[in-house]
């Protein structure tokens, strides 16, 4: 006979009145938040039924950016997703950009291109850490060249509308180029046997949950915005996105890898036909979008991140949706989930790459 039991994952979840609290490790993103599955087990635990229950984590941050200008939507716009926060600041600058009309300058498109990059090798090292301790050395020198290219460690702030808000410190392409030829990724053995056939997540479930980033492509998807509708500077960068079709653990903790590897050759291209020139453009006290809404998006690390802006003409936005890849990602786990024993729930979860805060944004 079959029974309902909740499992909490992150530090809070032990507050959450949970049946048990799945221990991913102090390392791992989830730690930072708490979220919580209702399983059907059958008496011998394994797993019939999931059903992800979010909202514990509840930012606002929608109704935060209504009565921010244009400038002061920025400063927020990195924290839902505290592990993409560049390519969050990116996607809401794009939307004001595209609004107005506005050029930016060929720099700062390239320096925008570079430093996603850094931002997602960043990311998944940071998820690839708890299966693989070596990567957090290659975190930690990603961090710190984001940091010193942006002053902050977390929260860049780095985006302006209409470009970045100054240029990278000098020698600052050469610190970056002399970091990533030390990169190995040979040093960063993952015990993948252990993940073989754990949480398969076919084809058909990820597009029906519009699944995207790494965890959609280790299920077959292909698509890549970075391919399918790339920003100016993507569009001279010749590559063929990561996809794989197991569908599994194993497969999820591939992609993050062969990501990684990813990123730092399209890093290194991007340093190689860098142009020089300005970073920004000149803006008006006030930037104030004309009465309209657009849609814009961008590939971030964990998958699509989109942003609905309409405008009313006024220098706050009238509504700025968020598109977050957390949010979509999460509600695969009802059907990856089922045929999962209670026991293998910390090795899938571990796979399963999302941050909180994105999904109860």
């Amino acid at each position: 006979m079959s029974e309902q039991i909740t499992v909490g994952v992150g530090a809070g979840a032990q507050y959450l009145g949970v049946d048990r609290v799945v221990d991913l490790g102090p390392l791992h993103p989830s730690a930072h938040g708490a979220y919580r599955l209702r399983l059907t087990v059958t008496p011998d635990l394994l797993i019939t039924a999931a059903e992800p229950l979010v909202g514990h984590l509840h930012r606002g941050a929608e109704k935060l950016f209504e009565v921010r200008d244009y400038r002061q939507v920025l400063t927020l716009a990195n924290r839902h997703d505290w592990l993409s926060a560049f390519c969050n600041e990116l996607a809401v600058a794009l939307a004001v950009e595209r609004m107005t009309g506005m050029d930016v300058p060929a720099r700062a498109q390239w320096l925008r291109a570079l430093l996603c990059e850094l931002n997602r090798l960043m990311a998944h090292m940071v998820f690839l850490t708890p299966l693989s301790p070596n990567a957090a050395a290659y975190r930690e020198g990603v961090q710190a060249l984001m940091e010193e290219a942006s002053g902050g460690r977390i929260h860049f702030m780095f985006n302006r509308i209409g470009g970045l808000r100054e240029d990278v410190p000098a020698g600052w392409t050469s610190r970056v180029f002399d970091f990533l030829s030390t990169v190995d990724f040979s040093a960063l053995p993952v015990s993948f046997a252990a993940l073989e056939g754990l949480g398969v997540l076919s084809h058909a479930d990820a597009l029906a949950y519009g699944v995207t980033g790494p965890i959609g492509r280790a299920s077959g998807v292909d698509f890549d915005l970075r391919r399918d509708d790339p920003l100016p500077a993507y569009r001279s960068l010749s590559f063929a996105p990561v996809v794989r079709t197991e569908g599994d653990a194993a497969a999820r903790v591939r992609c993050l890898l062969d990501e990684a590897r990813l990123s730092v050759a399209l890093s290194l291209s991007c340093l190689e036909q860098l142009p020089s020139g300005p970073v920004n453009v000149r803006l008006p006290k006030a930037i104030k979008a004309p009465e309209g809404s657009v849609y814009t998006r961008v590939e971030a690390p964990l998958g699509t991140s989109g942003v609905h802006l309409s405008s009313r003409g006024e220098k706050t936005p009238w509504r700025l949706k968020l598109r977050t890849p957390s949010f979509n990602n999460v509600q695969a786990l009802s059907a990856l989930l089922p045929g999962t024993r209670v026991d293998d729930l910390p090795a899938v979860l571990s796979s399963f790459a999302v941050i909180v805060g994105d999904i109860d944004k």
